[in-house]
């Protein structure tokens, strides 16, 4: 199969990168470099001379840290276009060739957060929630075929984002980044940080998984019911 990781170059990208490609995949993980999400052009120009693709993973993210009245316009909208716009165009791009094929998987990376509020995330959290809104969409466009679309939610995870959000609740709070990351790792019943390849765990099952479609996979340990 043919695999496209958007923001594969980091992170939970690499991780589900790794994973396709230690299982004989043929693995595209193009970074903001190779391919700007945002940027309808350039979605457009890399998915037509990349040809066809089996399996979408949106993966490509920002997230941003504030008060809503201390959220700026540059932020929210850079969380929306990354967060949001990106998986929109790349699905729009990558779907059509999926639907003539009658095969195809879609996931999107999303969050807790695209499931429900919390303080000091209206970016990210609204950004988030419109992923979630739109894999629904495209699920629903879908159900019956040989395509799937679903997002997998995790709780904070292991990355240079949520080092970047560890330092900032740090810099805001004045406690030490060790403080700092207990405090977020202990907002799920795991405790803990997640590690990239449990995310990557749940893409690979939702890929290999043809029955199941529409669904946001929640991984924080039973926080979400």
């Amino acid at each position: 199969m043919r695999v496209v990781v958007t923001g594969g170059t980091r992170g939970i990208g690499a991780a589900v990168a790794a994973r396709f490609t230690a299982a004989g995949h043929d693995v595209v993980a193009p970074g903001r470099a190779d391919c700007d999400v945002t940027d309808e052009a350039a979605v457009t120009a890399f998915f037509d001379a990349l040809g066809p693709v089996d399996v979408l993973v949106n993966n490509a993210g920002v997230a941003t840290s504030a008060a809503l009245a201390k959220t700026t316009l540059d932020e929210w909208r850079s969380s929306m276009d990354v967060n949001a716009l990106g998986p929109f165009l790349c699905t729009r791009a990558a779907l059509p060739g999926m639907r003539e094929r009658d095969f195809g998987r879609i996931v999107t990376i999303a969050s807790t957060a695209g499931l429900r509020g919390a303080r000091y995330t209206a970016a990210y959290s609204a950004a988030k929630h419109a992923a979630v809104g739109l894999m629904r969409a495209v699920a629903a466009e879908v159900a019956g075929t040989g395509v799937t679309c679903n997002a997998v939610c995790p709780t904070f995870v292991r990355t240079d984002m949520t080092a970047e959000s560890v330092r900032r609740i740090a810099g805001m709070t004045g406690r030490s980044e060790a403080e700092a990351e207990r405090s977020i790792a202990g907002l799920s019943p795991l405790g803990r940080l997640l590690d990239p390849d449990e995310v990557a765990d749940a893409v690979v099952f939702l890929v290999g998984a043809p029955a199941v479609n529409g669904q946001a996979l929640v991984l924080d340990g039973g926080g979400i019911a």
